[in-house]
């Protein structure tokens, strides 16, 4: 598998004509973490979630994160079944990752593109900036939700937008 790297993620942005921001920081595991060192820019503070679900189904779900995720509701809306957090092998063979650096940016490495996109609406409604880790957690990249949307496409993938 080809890794997205974050050089590849930069590359891919700038080829697309993509503007967006960019904090370095020291490494973060958590969101909590992350927060910190972007405190006082712009931007929804973000958790992307990597589920699958039962017939190896996966799922991205990029929410706000200070909202708790409500599995049996997503499935409700989504009509995905048995629906859990990906195992850590999941991760690294879907998306070249691991726990604490999953983003959209991470579809670059899913050449079978098996992965659903939701975003939840409430934070597409907050604010046109979002914020991510771009394959890497020493960096934090803030884009605006338009060109995030345009950059998905682009990997093949048809985000949806839900309430959760």
């Amino acid at each position: 598998m080809t890794e997205g790297t974050y050089e590849q993620v930069i590359t891919e942005l700038d080829r697309l004509g993509i503007k967006y921001g960019m904090v370095d920081h020291p490494a973060a595991e958590t969101t909590e973490q992350a927060d910190k060192y972007i405190e006082g820019h712009e931007g929804v503070r973000t958790k992307t979630m990597f589920l699958k679900g039962k017939k190896k189904h996966f799922y991205l779900v990029i929410m706000d994160d200070q909202k708790p995720m409500d599995f049996k509701e997503f499935q409700e809306l989504t009509g995905a079944k048995r629906v859990s957090m990906a195992r850590p092998d999941d991760l690294q063979e879907q998306l070249g990752s691991h726990a604490g650096v999953v983003s959209p940016f991470g579809l670059m490495n899913n050449e079978e593109h098996n992965i659903k996109v939701y975003f939840d609406q409430d934070m597409l409604a907050e604010d046109p900036i979002l914020t991510f880790h771009p394959n890497v957690n020493t960096h934090t990249i803030f884009i605006k939700t338009t060109d995030l949307m345009k950059f998905i496409k682009e990997q093949g993938y048809d985000p949806e937008i839900i309430d959760l």
